[in-house]
């Protein structure tokens, strides 16, 4: 590695070590944009800026160009494990990078941390590269646990981003290697539940109803978490049978499972889910949708991440449109680009679909008829069955429709 770019990285990693920020640390020697470039590797530090650094940050100019051992990592790896919310992930995003030779195992634990804070950013390329590091680890090491777990993220991971020949792959196999190894419920059913995810996806709709009721039956005795997000996994793949009683159902009980207390965001994760549940019924049930809508919102407001904001007001732009009140729909739509999106394949394809609908109402037919078969031709394309099915029904409803008089 340059001198530039690994003085960089340890500049960066021990300043966010000392929770500094960059104008904390530059002070009025000089500025932040140098300061940004030295850690980005743009620009080479000359002995004032390094003597001046070190002394800002308490240590010896020769901790900038110490060899990295395993101890530095593994002590960012403690501190970011340790430490509530994601204060300590970007300083282990730039410690790993300056580590060579490392022990596996620990570079895996890192690996998976990081993952998880880009998940939470809704970084999906950073998180998809992590995972697929991971994997390879996983692989090499040939621990089954790790394998497992690996695959059925990364397979999530590829599925949101609307992958899913990629992520049934992954999906499969991460199942494959619990039940031949006889791993713990805990990964065999987190493996099934991505399994089924990305079976429905793939509207390999009976594979995925069998697989959910072998994880509903797998999980029947607990009360946690995972329960609660098996009842609803049973309730995406009964809706998206027809059977919205049943799915309905599935829901009720999922929500009922869970107390607030236990996981907050998962609690709030299911309100969404039933409100799009409520809000896709034919007719819409808008009033139930309304309540699950308001529930989850006072809980994301404490708790939620910028993408389960998104994904409450995509939900809310569509409620909008079934109560016809179109320009409050148009004006959720206007803040969720002017916001840059950071949705699943799905849910950003269903937002297109709402626009384009939106459009048809607005008296714009054509071009939002167009528009709803591209979205349907891509996601078939993309191997997206199930949801190009659903596109294909809304655009034959549009079609059906009497078109508007001025």
């Amino acid at each position: 590695m340059p001198l530039e770019t690994s003085f960089g990285v340890r500049l960066k990693a021990l300043r966010q070590k000392h929770g500094l920020s960059q104008a904390a640390l530059a002070g009025e020697e000089i500025s932040t944009g140098y300061l940004s470039r030295l850690e980005s590797g743009a620009r080479q530090p000359t002995e004032r800026v390094i003597g001046y650094l070190a002394q800002r940050l308490g240590v010896d100019r020769s901790a900038f160009f110490a060899p990295h051992s395993s101890g530095s990592l593994s002590e960012a790896v403690s501190v970011a494990a340790s430490t509530d919310g994601d204060d300590g992930a970007e300083a282990l995003a730039a410690e790993l990078a300056a580590s060579r030779n490392e022990d596996p195992l620990l570079r895996w634990q890192a690996l998976w941390l990081i993952a998880r804070f880009r998940h939470r950013r809704g970084e999906r390329a950073e998180e998809r590269a992590a995972l697929e590091e991971a994997t390879r680890i996983a692989d090499g090491l040939e621990l089954p646990a790790l394998q497992c777990r690996s695959r059925t993220e990364l397979a999530r991971c590829l599925r949101s981003a609307g992958q899913v020949p990629e992520a049934l792959e992954l999906a499969v196999s991460a199942h494959q290697v619990a039940k031949e190894s006889g791993l713990a419920v805990s990964d065999t059913g987190k493996a099934l539940l991505t399994l089924v995810s990305v079976e429905a996806e793939a509207g390999r709709l009976p594979d995925a109803r069998a697989h959910v009721d072998e994880l509903v039956a797998m999980v029947a005795d607990r009360s946690d978490a995972l329960r609660a997000e098996a009842l609803w996994s049973a309730a995406t793949v009964r809706s998206r049978q027809g059977d919205d009683d049943e799915a309905r159902d599935f829901l009720r009980q999922a929500m009922d499972s869970l107390d607030s207390r236990v996981d907050p965001v998962l609690w709030a994760r299911l309100r969404l889910a039933a409100a799009s549940l409520y809000i896709h019924a034919r007719p819409a049930l808008t009033e139930e949708a309304r309540r699950c809508l308001a529930e989850a919102e006072k809980a994301l407001s404490l708790v939620g991440t910028p993408l389960q904001q998104q994904e409450l007001l995509t939900l809310q732009a569509r409620l909008a449109f079934e109560d016809g009140r179109l320009a409050d729909a148009r004006t959720a739509l206007d803040r969720l680009e002017t916001d840059g999106l950071t949705l699943s394949y799905r849910d950003r394809v269903r937002l297109r679909t709402l626009e384009s609908l939106l459009l048809v109402e607005e008296g714009h037919r054509e071009q939002g008829l167009a528009q709803l078969k591209k979205l349907g031709e891509e996601a078939h394309r993309d191997a997206n069955l199930d949801l190009a099915a659903e596109i294909w029904r809304i655009l034959a409803e549009a079609l059906e429709k009497p078109e508007r008089t001025a």
